[in-house]
């Protein structure tokens, strides 16, 4: 799906990332595939919320150890992109409320 995104940045104002908090074998390729989107001119001026999903199962990585892994601090002082992190499980639910409030903020008219 990544060679196809670009077409669909235009006037992209909020970025939704996934990354699954339960497949630490995967973290690699979502951390490059993140760092791609975060680099694209499209998407310069778009907040980004990155929800680390799957809490709900007993084997996730904390947020803590999904942020030192991924070395979110360098990627947060490097990005031109305001960066917000969130827990969720799509699952049960988890968190959803909070991904609502941020897309409300963020996208506000008077922003």
């Amino acid at each position: 799906m990544g060679p196809i995104w670009p077409s669909y940045y235009g006037d992209c104002h909020c970025l939704l990332f996934m990354m699954d908090a339960a497949n630490p074998t995967q973290l690699s390729a979502s951390c490059v595939q993140l760092l791609g989107l975060l680099s694209a001119e499209g998407l310069a001026e778009a907040s980004v919320l990155i929800l680390f999903n799957k809490i709900d199962l007993p084997c996730y990585m904390t947020i803590e150890e999904m942020k030192s892994l991924i070395r979110l601090p360098d990627i947060i002082a490097c990005a031109k992109q305001n960066i917000t992190t969130a827990e969720i499980s799509a699952h049960k639910g988890t968190g959803l409320s909070e991904v609502m409030h941020w897309l409300q903020d963020t996208h506000r008219p008077d922003r």
